[in-house]
């Protein structure tokens, strides 16, 4: 079948966007039920965040043994981690191991973006075109292209004007980069940032990083895995996956890492100031944490991050890096946790300054480095760790369009909306991983991936046996989800009145503030998805 233009346009009977983790497994599992299925993915490797994001100290947050693919016992059994919190590289090997051990290299199409994506209603099919020429003609459309993965870049004056070596965490060089020697620049205090911060410090001759505001960062006690641990895990593997299914974030706990300590029954604004300084003394980072109002009452909220202030100051000796370093004005709980090795400690190097940008913010980049309200900094690499347009960039930057020629930016110019994360009203057959108004950046993404694909292949096969064409949310349902959605982050500190963050679209300029992620845990999100289904898909229209 060809076009107008002689190009081949290819069959399927599911096009994926996307080979990471989600990608990876919505191909296999796809594959298992008996759908033919295609990946292209824009990167030249698989991998998704963790072939992209490869920069120095790069690492997840979620322990090894948990963020791994539960699908195949096998697959559990015959690999080994070395550390309780993975590094990229290792990640990047384990998920090419994945593609190989069940042969779905030969599905997967690399350095391909896909450009535009069109419902043919007529026909009940999707037509796809990518930058390298490709036309796909198919019958669903799954997106798997990830919650962090469209890339923010930072509008400075000048920024093209840098004579230096410009980086971005989000895409590194896959030959690394060598900072022997140089004055090095870092912009950005998320996670990236954070992580980046105390491997650059080892090589470079000075660093400066430049913040905007301060992060809440927890020591993440990374450590090698202990094999006597790690068999122990794997025989108890089948009831450990279960158990994450049946857990708030889908990390049970069991796998090495330091587990923070459930809040106390003793409320913070009950306890007198000798309680909570002996609080610290004892529990350290967690003592913050350590109290049952502080994630829920915003006065309580302060009382903990005051605590969380005196470590910082117990930690860094220079007590103007220590009081720029200090959360304010920023619930605990508001952003995602960090997780470092040495953060803290990296700022007491005399080789290492914080610019703390509220005393003076970056006006443009130079040719030799950067000018700020405070000075001009001479520099020979920047690296930008800026971030990501989360959850609806990856989405926003394809030209998708569904029923009767709507945009899919234009229905979510008010806001994300979809019926739990899966899918959106108007574009039938288009299915979203771990999409807007689910748990996804809130618990463990490999559990969050693989339940959205069962869901959707359970999806698919029930279109299948029914002899349906097609199958797509009403707006009703879809409105009470959304709704839902942002009824449930209510009163939490997400969406506190000081609390700005990516999860609200915060980060982007003129993007409309909507809560995105569902915070009601995985066990109320699977058993919302499970009536759903008991109901005959209840909210969803088959034709």
């Amino acid at each position: 079948m060809g076009t107008s233009n002689d190009v081949e346009t290819r069959e399927f009977d599911a096009l994926i966007v996307g080979a990471g983790l989600s990608g990876i497994y919505a191909l296999y599992h796809l594959r298992e039920l008996g759908f033919t299925a295609h990946v292209v993915e824009a990167g030249q490797g698989v991998g998704g965040t963790w072939y992209w994001n490869r920069y120095p100290g790069a690492r997840c947050d979620v322990p090894s043994m948990e963020y791994s693919f539960g699908f195949s016992p096998e697959l559990e059994q015959e690999w080994d981690w070395s550390e309780v919190f993975p590094p990229q590289e290792e990640l990047e090997r384990y998920f090419n191991h994945v593609v190989d051990r069940f042969d779905l290299r030969r599905d997967i199409q690399l350095s391909t973006r896909v450009t535009t994506a069109t419902y043919d209603e007529d026909a009940a099919q999707w037509g796809v075109e990518t930058d390298v020429g490709d036309c796909f003609r198919v019958r669903y459309l799954v997106m798997a292209t990830g919650c962090l993965s469209a890339p923010l870049e930072p509008q400075i004056p000048g920024r093209d004007a840098f004579s230096g070596t410009s980086l971005f965490t989000n895409r590194w060089p896959k030959d690394g980069v060598d900072f022997t020697g140089g004055r090095v620049g870092l912009i950005g205090t998320g996670s990236s940032g954070v992580q980046a911060t105390p491997v650059i410090a080892e090589a470079a001759a000075h660093l400066y990083v430049f913040q905007r505001t301060p992060s809440y960062a927890w020591p993440a006690g990374n450590r090698p895995l202990d094999p006597d641990l790690q068999r122990e895990v794997k025989r108890q593997y089948r009831a450990l996956r279960a158990e994450q299914r049946r857990n708030h974030g889908g990390v049970v706990g069991t796998s090495g890492a330091i587990a923070v300590p459930l809040p106390r029954d003793v409320k913070i604004l009950e306890a007198s100031e000798e309680e909570r300084r002996a609080a610290v003394d004892e529990l350290g980072w967690a003592a913050c944490r350590a109290w049952s109002d502080v994630l829920s009452d915003l006065e309580a909220n302060e009382a903990g991050a005051e605590l969380y202030r005196e470590m910082v100051k117990r930690v860094v000796v220079d007590p103007d890096a220590a009081d720029g370093l200090s959360p304010r004005n920023l619930p605990i709980g508001c952003k995602r946790p960090i997780l470092h090795t040495d953060y803290y400690e990296t700022f007491n190097r005399d080789n290492v300054t914080l610019v703390d940008l509220r005393r003076g913010g970056i006006e443009k980049i130079t040719p030799n480095g950067i000018s700020t309200a405070q000075g001009d900094f001479d520099l020979d690499v920047i690296v930008y760790a800026t971030g990501f347009d989360a959850m609806t960039g990856a989405l926003d930057r394809i030209d998708i369009g569904g029923r009767g020629g709507q945009r899919l930016r234009d229905a979510w110019a008010e806001g994300a909306r979809t019926l739990l994360g899966v899918q959106t009203a108007g574009f039938p057959n288009f299915f979203t991983v771990t999409g807007p108004g689910s748990p996804s950046v809130l618990a463990n993404m490999v559990v969050c991936a693989e339940q959205h694909v069962e869901w959707i292949g359970d999806c698919l096969v029930y279109l299948r046996e029914h002899g349906y064409s097609t199958v797509e949310p009403t707006r009703e349902a879809q409105d009470a989800w959304v709704a839902r959605v942002n009824e449930v982050a209510q009163g939490s500190m997400y969406t506190a009145p000081t609390c700005n963050s990516w999860y609200l679209g915060d980060n982007i300029p003129g993007k409309v503030r909507v809560f995105l992620p569902w915070v009601g845990g995985l066990p109320a999100y699977i058993e919302h998805c499970e009536q759903v289904v008991a109901a005959g898909y209840e909210g969803f229209v088959f034709a």
